[in-house]
């Protein structure tokens, strides 16, 4: 299952030491409804990596910070630095492209 990430346990998730793939999503939006199975699917697929998910709605700060302007939106985050970022819904095999790369 995806980590529910939010501005008061984002800091500890970043901690883990593991890439970490957010997706910023909203219950309203389709294409981000359509990405959740595709995040669950790499949550349990990807034990190397930390896949989160952050509802904007609620965490708008943290949207804010990593420059979310449209969603989904799916950052990547390594050693603290964003080294990946695809905007709109996607496959599966880009998203590990990602966190791969």
């Amino acid at each position: 299952m995806a980590f529910e990430l939010t501005a008061a346990n984002f800091e500890e998730a970043a901690e883990m030491g593991k890439p970490m793939l957010v997706d910023f999503w909203a219950p309203w939006c389709g294409p981000c409804k359509r990405m959740g199975p595709v995040i669950e699917e790499l949550a349990e697929e990807r034990q190397d990596a930390l896949v989160c998910k952050v509802n904007v709605d609620e965490n708008g700060d943290l949207a804010e910070r990593f420059g979310v302007m449209n969603i989904p939106n799916f950052v990547v985050i390594k050693n603290g630095e964003v080294t990946g970022r695809q905007i709109g819904a996607c496959s599966k095999d880009v998203l590990t492209g990602l966190l791969d790369g």
